[in-house]
């Protein structure tokens, strides 16, 4: 994609280009460029691109109308939703290629991507590898409702839980939600007690507020492997969830 000489070069800007929707382009662009730098509600794209929720709430709908970008709710603050980047080529280009262009057009990739790895992997192959695993989740257990995202408000500490796999079983009327998996997603680092220990924190706290979560099993899921101590004795409502099992 960073080789002028291909025809995948221009690529996304002939994608973004054929939408006509939107009368202002800077904005039309502005908002695939927003998610992929890692804002990814509509507050955060807001603020990125300098205007007014009113003003962008349109071009959010065509985008999302176009397949461009895919809106998903937080599962457990339904009110609130996340935004991501549909097509790949397109992240690609925003979060790599954007701020890159003239050193690419010179044909001077190499540095580009020197430059770029870590951002590619941050940006680009962590957010999809999130996407893999809720895939994963919604066929590997026979029970799910519903699968996605979410966070989980933790006020004793000030902070907030970001679960990226959250697996959640069809409502039942007058009972209490079943929370059938929690997990987290490290693409590039090796998982320990540690995550287990965030997703158990997030489990409580979901049960404070009136969620089922007797058999909420705490789900790691690793491209970079575990380590020793998790490996060795991950728990009885642990699993952990490799490269491997994803392609199985």
């Amino acid at each position: 994609m960073l080789n002028t000489e291909v025809p995948l070069f221009r690529e996304a800007r002939y994608l973004l280009a054929e939408e006509t929707e939107i009368c202002d382009p800077s904005l039309y662009h502005s908002g695939p460029a927003a998610v992929a730098d890692g804002n990814t509600t509509s507050g955060g794209i807001t603020g990125y691109v300098g205007r007014k929720s009113n003003e962008i709430a349109h071009p959010l709908r065509v985008l999302e109308d176009s397949h461009l970008l895919v809106k998903e709710r937080d599962l457990f603050r339904p009110n609130r939703s996340f935004y991501r980047v549909a097509e790949p080529l397109i992240k690609f280009y925003q979060a790599i290629m954007v701020r890159e262009w003239a050193r690419l057009e010179r044909g001077d990739a190499a540095t580009v991507w020197r430059g770029s790895r870590a951002r590619f992997l941050s940006q680009v192959v962590g957010p999809h590898v999130e996407v893999l695993c809720r895939e994963y989740a919604l066929h590997a257990d026979a029970e799910a409702g519903e699968v996605g995202r979410g966070v989980v408000p933790d006020p004793a500490n000030r902070t907030q839980i970001k679960v990226d796999v959250a697996v959640l079983a069809p409502a039942d009327h007058g009972r209490p939600r079943r929370v059938l998996s929690l997990g987290e997603v490290k693409w590039d680092r090796g998982m320990g007690t540690e995550h287990v220990a965030r997703l158990r924190r997030a489990r409580d706290l979901l049960t404070a507020k009136g969620y089922d979560t007797r058999d909420t099993v705490l789900t790691c899921y690793s491209g970079a492997g575990f380590t020793r101590e998790l490996g060795a004795e991950p728990g009885s409502d642990v699993r952990l969830i490799t490269l491997d099992d994803l392609y199985a």
